[in-house]
């Protein structure tokens, strides 16, 4: 008996928690999903898909759902090769190279809060750096906040700067698992350094690359603190003055804690959770369709 009672008491506090934190919530937001529900009042009546009919006919969640994936694809696709890159630079014998490894974490470990104001500074309109140093090129000032294309960039380079290093170390602890005899093999068949990293390290590492392209894509698709304090606004939640780069999380914060519509809040989370999980299964088949095996 205690044999098989004991392993299920060490597992049982992850389901409780995951039961009271995971599970009931998104069973309760679905349910919420369904009606006519006041933030402060509560209920207010049954309205079956309404809320899921009205959203779906909405130009701003559309809108939304555009600049997520514009940010998320800006961001990700050069965030994903720098980390590799910089893995690879990595995982060669260099001086301090625990020194190195550990500041690639500085950049993730600083509040993000902090990390919007800087970046807001730098891509002042006025006295931002990112102008002053275009000026030495001879682009004039770029109003980062006021346009689609630009507030993206910015938005994107702030994602990058606090994720980029992060990914490199678990590329580096990936590529630290790699045979060194495929690396000899190839070194006696005359490959190049280049050719090895592309046809032995990038595969050898393809768990690790899905594991960060799955976890990236849900992050990047529930983006909120970066856009959010970079809009210099003030209304909270609407990503400029023309929502120019408002994210379905700014979205659903602005219907949800600032005009109080809780059900139209919770019908928008469950088609954030479906698009994530579209684009996770997209991307991971990707990953396994052009990354290799070694």
């Amino acid at each position: 008996m205690d044999r098989k009672l004991t392993p299920y008491v060490f597992i049982l506090p992850f389901f409780v928690l995951f039961g009271l934190f995971g599970a009931f919530p998104l069973l309760y937001t679905s349910w919420v999903s369904l009606h006519r529900w006041d933030l402060l009042s509560g209920p207010e009546g049954g309205l079956g898909l309404a809320n899921y009919v009205e959203l779906f006919g909405d130009p701003r969640f559309y809108n939304a759902l555009f600049n997520t994936v514009s940010i998320f694809l800006l961001a990700a696709i050069p965030q994903f090769f720098l980390a590799l890159g910089i893995a690879a630079l990595l995982n060669r014998p260099l001086r301090a190279a625990t020194w190195w490894r550990a500041g690639l974490l500085l950049p993730n470990l600083v509040s993000v809060v902090a990390v919007g104001l800087v970046f807001a500074q730098l891509y002042s309109s006025g006295y931002g750096v990112v102008n002053e140093v275009l000026g030495w090129f001879g682009v004039p000032p770029v109003s980062w906040q006021a346009h689609q294309w630009s507030s993206h960039l910015a938005v994107a380079s702030m994602v990058m700067w606090r994720w980029t290093g992060y990914n490199a170390l678990i590329y580096l602890a990936a590529m630290q698992a790699v045979p060194q005899d495929l690396y000899e093999a190839a070194a006696l068949d005359g490959a190049s350094r280049w050719r090895s990293f592309w046809s032995i390290t990038v595969p050898g590492i393809r768990p690790t690359i899905a594991f960060t392209v799955v976890a990236g894509t849900v992050n990047g698709l529930q983006l909120f603190a970066e856009p959010q304090l970079f809009d210099a606004t003030g209304n909270s939640g609407a990503g400029g003055n023309d929502r120019q780069f408002q994210t379905l999380t700014m979205y659903l914060y602005e219907k949800g804690f600032g005009k109080f519509d809780a059900g139209y809040a919770a019908a928008l989370s469950w088609v954030m959770f479906l698009i994530c999980l579209v684009f996770a299964i997209v991307n991971y088949r990707l990953v396994r369709r052009f990354v290799g095996a070694p």
